[in-house]
């Protein structure tokens, strides 16, 4: 793994810098991407420093996109944040910089870049980006501070998730000092529509419970088109069955419009990332996405969980 000093080298090296994130962004990929690319325009006012990617959504109270061109990536750096692998990362161009750099905290499958900078400890791409900032001693204002923050809040689940750790709260207490409203943020990631309520409800009514604590929903096209929700807005229903008690871990199943599906699998303790991989996945311990082709395929997904979920009570009870 390369280090901080290198990457800042890097940095200090190029004129143009294309900051690039995941597809489907949630805070931590929106964080830390803005928070990255304002700190080095604070440090390097003459240097271009740009956010590229698709659309973000309902995240645009975080960051919005820059309109990148192509020409922009001649002899031009790209950095890609919170992205575990190529085809996830939002706007292939960044094949074409001239060198690129891989910041993440997912396990490193795919070591994409020229550097590569992977804690897997880590709870969230926004809390190496501060450290980074720190380390290196670059800007760390108030513009700087709040997409930062909004992306720890995220993918730590409000500091929930069994990744956060004492340092997540130091670098909490260095962004909370720059003066940013941190209530507010808190509120914004967790705000939902009355249309994802709603979708949220729905899959609480569709959840099947095995007897292990392995559970799942799967959510249609058709509800998704009556309940006037998109397939990027069901991401809301994914930590929803988190919330039951006696719930161990659980696929959320989203079709989309290929007739094809998205899963979401979640754990409360039993590790399912191997079994995303299984299906065309990957991710953390306990936050893992897969694809699944059919209901058939489905059925076999949901049907590995309950085995992992019986061995792990089996360890555990």
């Amino acid at each position: 793994m390369n280090t901080f000093d290198e990457i800042y080298a890097k940095i200090k090296e190029y004129p143009t810098i294309i900051i690039h994130r995941h597809i489907s962004p949630d805070p931590d990929a929106i964080g830390s991407q803005a928070g990255l690319a304002r700190a080095i325009k604070l440090a390097f006012p003459d240097k271009k420093v740009l956010c590229a990617g698709g659309d973000v959504g309902d995240l645009g109270w975080i960051n919005t996109m820059d309109d990148v061109k192509d020409g922009d990536y001649q002899g031009a750096l790209a950095i890609t944040v919170d992205t575990a692998d190529t085809p996830r990362v939002s706007d292939q161009r960044f094949k074409t910089a001239d060198f690129v750099i891989k910041m993440d905290h997912h396990p490193n499958v795919d070591p994409y870049g020229v550097m590569n900078y992977v804690d897997e400890n880590k709870p969230a791409a926004s809390e190496i980006i501060a450290d980074f900032i720190l380390t290196e001693k670059l800007p760390l204002t108030a513009e700087v501070a709040y997409p930062i923050f909004a992306g720890i809040v995220g993918d730590t689940g409000r500091f929930m998730y069994p990744e956060t750790s004492a340092h997540t709260f130091e670098i909490a207490a260095q962004l909370s000092k720059t003066g940013i409203d941190t209530n507010e943020i808190c509120r914004n990631v967790s705000e939902v529509s009355l249309q994802e309520a709603r979708l949220q409800n729905a899959v609480l009514n569709l959840m099947h419970v095995d007897p292990s604590g392995a559970a799942y929903a799967t959510i249609s096209q058709k509800q998704l088109k009556e309940l006037g929700v998109t397939t990027e807005q069901a991401n809301v229903t994914v930590s929803t069955p988190g919330r039951i008690k006696g719930i161990k871990a659980w696929n959320v199943f989203v079709e989309l419009a290929d007739g094809t599906y998205r899963v979401h699998y979640r754990s409360k303790g039993p590790v399912i990332n191997q079994l995303a991989q299984n299906h065309n996945g990957g991710g953390h311990a306990l936050a893992s996405g897969a694809k699944a082709k059919d209901q058939a395929e489905v059925k076999q997904i949901f049907d590995e969980l309950i085995a992992v979920t019986k061995q792990y009570r089996s360890d555990h009870d």
